[in-house]
């Protein structure tokens, strides 16, 4: 399971562009079984999406097709962890 988290390097104006087709390329990822959760970062600096099912090397591939990386609006760190505990009900997800 993997925790990415984005940092917005340019002007929120900039992120706004990209924003709807971010959202597109999120609903993809989901659609595919992918991504469990996703949302802007409090205060709005990025934002973390929460990943499953793939390795490392497929996320990573994945991410440069997301429109924030094309566009160069945002930065990526992935986090890989296991969960090894977890509320009830969460297991479907790992």
């Amino acid at each position: 399971m993997f925790i990415v988290s984005l940092s917005y390097i340019k002007p929120l104006a900039e992120v706004e562009a990209c924003l709807d087709a971010h959202r597109q390329f999120l609903d993809a990822c989901y659609s595919q079984g992918h991504f469990i959760a996703s949302g802007p970062k409090e205060p709005r600096t990025g934002g973390v999406i929460l990943a499953k099912g793939m390795t490392r090397i497929e996320l990573e591939s994945l991410i440069k097709e997301d429109p924030f990386h094309r566009a160069g609006v945002a930065q990526y760190e992935i986090i890989e962890f296991t969960p090894v505990k977890h509320a009830q009900g969460f297991e479907r997800y790992i």
